[in-house]
Formats: C-alpha cells, sequence, structure tokens
C-alpha cells in the first residue's frame, strides 16, 4: 500500500527542487524529514511540506504505520513556465523565464 502527495505550480526551478528530492529517496520518512529540515537550501522546506503530507495521508487515509514508512519514490515535474520581458539598452528586450515545479513524494509502508 503506497500513499501519494502533489504540490503544483511551486515557484523554483525545477533543476534546483531535485537536488533537495534527490536526497530522501528510498529513505525511511523520519530520516527524510530529518535530512530536509537540516538541509540548507530554498527547495528543502517545499519537499519537506509535501513529505510530511504524503505521511498523514497514509497514515489517515490507510492506516499504514508512520515509522515503517520508506520514501518510495520523489521527483519533480516541470510546470508552466513565466514568461516576463526586462528592458535592456539600446530598445532590446530579454526574456526572463521563471519557472515553476510539479513536486510529488510518494511513501510505502515497507515489508518487515
Amino acid at each position: 500500500m503506497e500513499a501519494k502527495a502533489v504540490a503544483k505550480y511551486i515557484r523554483m526551478s525545477p533543476r534546483k527542487v531535485r537536488l533537495v528530492a534527490d536526497l530522501i529517496r528510498g529513505k525511511s520518512a523520519e530520516e527524510a524529514d530529518q535530512i530536509l529540515k537540516y538541509t540548507n537550501r530554498r527547495a528543502a522546506a517545499s519537499v519537506r511540506k509535501v513529505l510530511k503530507s504524503a505521511v498523514a495521508n497514509a497514515v489517515n487515509n490507510h492506516d499504514l504505520l508512520e515509522d515503517q514508512l520508506v520514501v518510495k519514490a520523489a521527483y519533480v515535474d516541470e510546470g508552466p513556465t513565466l514568461k516576463r520581458i526586462l528592458p535592456r539598452a539600446r530598445g532590446r528586450a530579454d526574456v526572463i523565464k521563471k519557472r515553476t515545479s510539479h513536486i510529488t513524494v510518494i511513501v510505502e509502508e515497507k515489508n518487515g
């Protein structure tokens, strides 16, 4: 049995969030939470929030034991990109891409 949580349209570059998601894949839920708590990256707060949501879904919706949960999968997909214009010299313009992310965390009960 597994439980899943998704956060969509997070205003961070997927590339930066993936660095944090890679840290917790395959770890126990408790260990993953501790890793994210002390990771010094802005994306860690968002990934931790999704992890906590997945754990809560597992406990409340599927009656799984919280201390037996393992992060089965943690991945980050690219969301829509917001395009903004930045004026430059001599009448030119540059496009600034403000990227967004969809964060997904799946936890499952480890087989005893």
